[in-house]
């Protein structure tokens, strides 16, 4: 779908600038875009390995752990029916707490090893459920969308920020006089946001329960 978006919006910049008598200056944006692009890529590229890397020290350093034992009643009561000692709490707990940082890009390697791990979850609630023998791989079990796959993506996307660092990057990138303004509005929003999320994913929790 996003394919045809941004294909629509190229052809109508196209034919605006042919209209218009415009073309030289649409080709000149485009080349310079194209420039900014990399440049903001590989600016990005090094905050996002910055602090995926420490993310990973923080796993190999126990310090994860620590983090999933202070988020653990959060966690409960998101995703009750998880075990509290499984693997994919560290996960949803490194998720978290890089989007808490505003570490969006970082926060999405996490996000998909803990996707991956509430898959399996289901699969085996799902084999469990319906009295089949296991089959010769686990990995071929169907699988829905659980509550917690849809809790864990909602959660994402409302995305709690207490320091929204990938937008500090790229308003300095791009010369802001004072990056660090975002912040306030930044908690309050996403403050918001979070909290609507969690209560709509209880509520249809709940729902889907009775």
């Amino acid at each position: 779908m996003l394919n045809y978006l941004w294909g629509f919006m190229i052809l109508i910049g196209l034919s605006v600038g042919i209209v218009t008598g415009q073309v030289e200056a649409v080709s000149n944006a485009s080349i310079d875009s194209a420039g900014e692009a990399v440049t903001l890529a590989v600016t990005m590229l090094g905050v996002m390995s910055m602090w995926t890397g420490l993310i990973e020290v923080a796993r190999r350093a126990g310090l994860l752990n620590c983090m999933t034992r202070w988020l653990a009643p959060a966690l409960r009561f998101l995703f009750p029916r998880i075990a509290a000692d499984h693997k994919v709490n560290e996960y949803l707990t490194a998720n978290i707490i890089a989007n808490i940082l505003g570490l969006g890009w970082a926060a999405t390697p996490m996000g998909l090893k803990a996707m991956k791990e509430l898959a399996e979850i289901e699969r085996e609630r799902l084999t469990g459920i319906s009295g089949r023998p296991p089959l010769a791989s686990q990995k071929d079990a169907p699988v829905k969308a659980s509550d917690e796959m849809c809790t864990f993506l909602v959660i994402n996307i409302s995305s709690l920020q207490l320091i929204p660092v990938s937008v500090i990057a790229y308003r300095t990138q791009y010369g802001s006089v004072n990056p660090a303004a975002v912040v306030l509005p930044a908690l309050l929003a996403t403050a918001v946001s979070t909290g609507v999320a969690v209560v709509f994913c209880r509520l249809m929790s709940r729902r889907g329960l009775k």
